[in-house]
């Protein structure tokens, strides 16, 4: 199973288009999103697939967002939350907060995604693999990444445009 992972969209809808379209088109089956859409048109691009959503700390229109999100029929887990997909358990959050962080990490998922920092990482630590995939707003590089849990592999995609 694979899964796209975005963060920090921060309003670029042509670009979030793109890269929605690539991971779709690179086999991403579930779409999640770390945070820092800023605005409802972000969640109306994040379809073809099921779509997780945590708020961020420039999502100021909670009430916007949720609405877009009931509407395409995006799950939104909030400021964080946990899912499990192909047995694997999943915690999400933007990651501005740390002791949001730790919470998570706390509770041992096999994955921890965030966003928040703008530039892409992936590190592990104990049994957690912890995945940032970057931003499509104020980064040298817009990237996003593309999960295949069976593997436990992991792509760091580039928009090779400056949309």
């Amino acid at each position: 199973m694979r899964i796209g992972i975005l963060s920090d969209t921060h309003d670029q809808v042509i670009r979030t288009s793109l890269a929605v379209r690539r991971l779709i088109e690179e086999g991403a089956e579930f779409l999640i999103h770390c945070g820092d859409l800023t605005r409802p048109a972000i969640v109306n691009e994040c379809v073809g697939v099921t779509t997780y959503f945590v708020f961020g700390n420039n999502d100021y229109d909670e009430v916007g967002l949720r609405r877009a999100m009931s509407l395409t029929g995006g799950i939104c887990l909030g400021r964080s939350g946990e899912i499990t997909l192909a047995g694997k358990k999943i915690a999400v959050t933007h990651g501005d907060l740390a002791t949001e962080v730790r919470r998570l990490a706390a509770l041992q998922p096999d994955y921890l995604f965030f966003g928040h920092s703008h530039f892409p990482a992936d590190d592990r630590e104990g049994r957690t693999r912890y995945i940032n995939p970057g931003a499509l707003h104020r980064a040298s590089a817009y990237t996003f990444a593309l999960l295949d849990l069976e593997a436990d592999t992991l792509r760091m995609l580039m928009l090779n445009d400056r949309h």
